[in-house]
This record gives structure tokens, C-alpha cells and sequence, in this order.
């Protein structure tokens, strides 16, 4: 007696000869495995932080004085202004301000370009600098400009007395160090989950529809969604490998942060599920809209060329203009950055990086919506 048909031994069966395809293809494992590796090993030996520093300004601090008009014309300073203490404070300890800053003026001080009377006054302007240990070279940037700029003011008021335009006190909140490895790796296993969702699925089904493969299918009991679903089943699982692999080498070669050892471990590789899946429907439009092979790469390229750069995986998006800044980030890419680094570093829940994930969840049923439009199956 036959046994009847069973689309579910058969979807595994695509799925497991997807996988071994993917394995023999020397791009999927390019730009999977090897681009993000090379770029999280130059980055991993450099170590370092970046050239742009967050500085938070408290709230009610004086904004009307030379000191800070200085540092708004630095351009190596990013001047955070529109946080609240609560969130500063919360920001500076997870490393993502580099200190907060807060010049008050004296009551009591001596006019500014008074002359000394009777007895000796404090200076007009006191700047407090609260740095954190989790952005140690940043904050002796800071400390650099920040010192450099009263000494020249300083220097100029010498003639006065007292020859002093303002002092400086400064504190360190010592947490964890965010290490450059804590930035680079969450945005090169995004950049490995992109490539792979997008370029992998455009070119296999690209490739099954030119060669007839799909056509062939047609003729045998399979169902299309076994195709459709094997296919997924054969990225994603190669995609999770990477994933867990790029994971485990940060981890124990260069120190990369997992907080919660194997339990954030495993929420990286939820938030990579989540990630790949949202990206393959990239995939299937452009395998949808490309009419043949060399028209993939522009096409793809147009999808992935601009969230890697500016999707935070490289450098953060606070060094770019600030017109373009919200364009970054609404961008899938940075939703999933964000939440990984939130996740690694910060010890945070898939709960609390639940913002992030309702907009990659709009991003995948908006460009699933336009996939069922575009995927064509002949």
C-alpha cells in the first residue's frame, strides 16, 4: 500500500538541498561569514573608540558663555541637549554619552572683566564634567578639549584677577567599559543577516525560475509554499549558524560583551531569526522585479548599500548631519542594531527592545505585502 504524499518530508527535503547549495556557494559564505569576520577581526585588533564625542548637557546648565560656544564649534564634540536627567544619567552608565556637562554661573563671582577688589572671588562660570568608565578614551578627548579651551580663555583674562574665566571639576562614573567590539560586532552580524536574507534569496529563486526548477516542481504533487518554505528553512538555519558563530568568536577572542552569558546568547539568535526573516522579503522582491542575473547586484545594492551605511554598523549615525539622522533611523538595519546592542551589552529582554521590534515587524509586513505583489513564479 502507497503511503500518501507528504509535503512536509518534502519541504524538508528543499530545505536540506538548499543548505547543502548554500554550503558549496562560495558567495553565501563571503558575505555571511567572512566579510563580517575580517571586518570585526581589523576592528577587534585596532580597538579604540570612535572620533565623535557624546557629550549630554544637563538641564538648566548656562548656555550663554564663551566656554560653551566653544565646544559647539568643535566638530569633534556632539552636544546631546534634548534628554531628560533621568534618561542622561541611564545613558551615560550604559555608554552611550561620554559625560555630561553642566556650567553654572556663580552668583558671587566678580565681573567679568572687573578688576580685583578687596578680597580674592571665584570665577564666573564653574563647568562640571561627569565622565563615565565605560568611554574612558573618549572622555580624555574630552578632557583635552575641554582643558584646552579655559586655558586659552583663561590665558586671555591673565591681565584681570582673578585670571580665571571659569573652573573645572570632574567626576567619573565607573561602570562597565563599551569596548569598540560591543559596537562593531551587533552591526557586522547585521550586515551578515542582510546579505544573507537579501542577496541569497534573490539569487536562488532567481535561478530556480530561469532553469525551470520551479516549473518542474509544478509537475509533482509539492505544494508551493513547500518550496517557498524550504528555501527559508535552508537561509535561516545557515544564517543562524553564522550568527551563532560570529557570536562565539567575539566572544572568546576579542571579549565582546554577553551580559547574561547563555541567556542573552540565545536572544541574539532570536532577534538573527527575526532579522533574516524580516530581510528575505527583500529577497523575494528583488528576485521579483530582477530580470535576470546581472541585474540582481544594482537592484539588491539599492536595498542593502544604504543601510550599511547608515544603519549604525560601522560608526554610529550621530556623525552624520542632523537632516539626515531621522532618515537613519527608521531604517530596518538600525532597528535591529539598536536592539542587539541593547541585548549584549546592556542586559535588556526581548520585552525592552520591544519598540524595536514592533517597527521591524511594520517593515516585514509592509515588503512582504509588496513581495506577493512582485514574486513571480514562471
Amino acid at each position: 500500500m502507497n503511503k500518501p504524499y507528504s509535503n512536509f518530508n518534502a519541504t524538508l527535503a528543499i530545505a536540506k538541498a538548499s543548505f547543502r547549495s548554500i554550503l558549496r556557494s562560495p558567495s553565501a559564505v563571503i558575505f555571511t561569514l567572512l566579510f563580517p569576520l575580517i571586518f570585526i577581526l581589523v576592528f577587534g585588533f585596532i580597538g579604540g573608540g570612535g572620533i565623535t564625542v557624546d557629550l549630554g548637557v544637563a538641564k538648566g546648565s548656562d548656555v550663554n558663555n564663551p566656554i560653551y560656544k566653544a565646544l559647539q564649534g568643535s566638530g569633534v564634540i556632539h552636544l546631546v541637549t534634548n534628554e531628560t536627567a533621568e534618561q542622561m544619567n541611564k545613558d551615560l552608565a550604559k555608554g552611550h554619552l561620554d559625560a555630561i556637562l553642566n556650567i553654572t554661573k556663580n552668583a558671587t563671582s566678580w565681573p567679568v572683566y572687573a578688576p580685583l577688589q578687596g578680597k580674592p572671588q571665584s570665577p564666573p562660570f564653574t563647568v562640571n564634567v561627569q565622565y563615565t568608565s565605560a568611554s574612558q578614551e573618549k572622555g580624555k578627548i574630552l578632557n583635552s578639549l575641554v582643558s584646552g579651551i579655559l586655558f586659552k580663555m583663561n590665558a586671555a583674562m591673565a591681565k584681570n584677577a582673578p585670571p580665571a574665566l571659569a573652573e573645572l571639576k570632574e567626576t567619573t562614573v565607573t561602570v562597565r567599559a563599551y569596548k569598540t567590539i560591543d559596537f562593531i560586532l551587533p552591526g557586522q552580524l547585521g550586515f551578515s543577516l542582510l546579505s544573507t536574507g537579501v542577496f541569497g534569496t534573490a539569487f536562488v529563486f532567481l535561478s530556480l525560475r530561469q532553469t525551470l526548477v520551479i516549473k518542474r516542481f509544478f509537475a509533482t504533487p509539492v505544494k508551493r509554499y513547500s518550496i517557498v518554505v524550504g528555501e527559508a528553512l535552508a537561509r535561516i538555519t545557515f544564517a543562524l549558524i553564522g550568527a551563532a558563530f560570529i557570536l562565539l568568536i567575539g566572544r572568546f577572542a576579542f571579549g565582546f560583551t554577553l551580559i547574561h552569558g547563555f541567556v542573552t546568547f540565545i536572544n541574539m539568535l532570536i532577534l538573527s531569526f527575526i532579522g533574516v526573516v524580516v530581510f528575505m522579503g527583500f529577497g523575494f522582491t528583488v528576485s521579483g522585479i530582477a530580470k535576470n542575473e546581472s541585474t540582481v547586484p544594482p537592484i539588491a545594492n539599492l536595498v542593502t548599500l544604504p543601510q550599511f551605511l547608515l544603519s549604525g554598523t560601522f560608526f554610529s549615525i550621530t556623525v552624520f548631519p542632523t537632516w539626515l539622522q531621522p532618515i537613519c533611523k527608521v531604517l530596518p538595519l538600525t532597528f535591529l542594531n539598536d536592539a542587539m546592542r541593547q541585548v549584549a551589552f546592556e542586559g535588556a529582554n526581548l520585552w525592552d527592545v520591544s519598540h524595536q521590534l514592533f517597527y521591524l515587524l511594520l517593515w516585514g509586513i509592509g515588503i512582504y505585502a509588496v513581495a506577493v505583489k512582485a514574486f513571480k513564479w514562471e
